[in-house]
């Protein structure tokens, strides 16, 4: 009893010893930064904002979601009130490569690997060149489960800076450089 008593604590030991590890030496997202001084730590807790709408581009599935400034202005009818989105409203849009689910019902297509995440915030003094607008965007490796800045090399390219996603973003200058709509619910 005894000898199995100390083979089961080691075998637990070992494998708190490796997820520990693992855990130390997992990359810290909210230390990024791109040129310019947007930060993944200015998004801190993206993950739970709720949902402006979902939408299929280049061969990725995304959501795009909004912290409580973003979804409030929404709701009150910007930009299609003619009112420009509050300075604190913040956007977070997440890139899965798709999937398709070969044993549900329809064989749909659901998000597979992490692509990148895009991030944009209403700062209108900070930002004000850029529409009032800052950009990043955070390429994502899963195969070391860590993001970096994305790049000119990256498809598309990324200017690396927090006006990167300005030129893209002049097409709907009339919504305040803002292409999401808000879903129906």
């Amino acid at each position: 009893m005894k000898r199995t008593a100390f083979s089961a604590i080691s075998i637990i030991a070992a494998v708190v010893a490796v997820l520990g590890g693992r855990a130390i030496s997992a990359q810290d997202k909210y230390t990024l930064q791109v040129p310019g001084g947007l930060a993944f730590a200015d998004f801190r807790g993206y993950e739970g904002w709720p949902v402006i709408a979902v939408s299929e581009n280049g061969g990725k599935i995304a959501v795009i979601m909004g912290n409580p400034a973003m979804i409030d202005a929404y709701k009150e009818g910007v930009p299609g009130n003619g009112k420009p989105f509050p300075d604190g409203a913040r956007m977070a849009k997440i890139h899965w490569i798709p999937k398709k689910q070969e044993t549900y019902p329809g064989q749909p297509m659901v998000p597979g690997i992490q692509h990148d995440v895009d991030f944009m915030v209403k700062d209108s003094k900070r930002f004000a060149d850029s529409g009032g607008w800052g950009y990043a965007e955070f390429e994502y490796d899963a195969a070391s489960d860590t993001f970096r800045p994305g790049t000119l090399s990256d498809k598309p390219p990324q200017a690396n800076d927090a006006k990167c996603g300005f030129a893209c973003h002049t097409t709907v200058q009339a919504k305040d450089y803002v292409f999401t709509e808000y879903g129906h619910r």
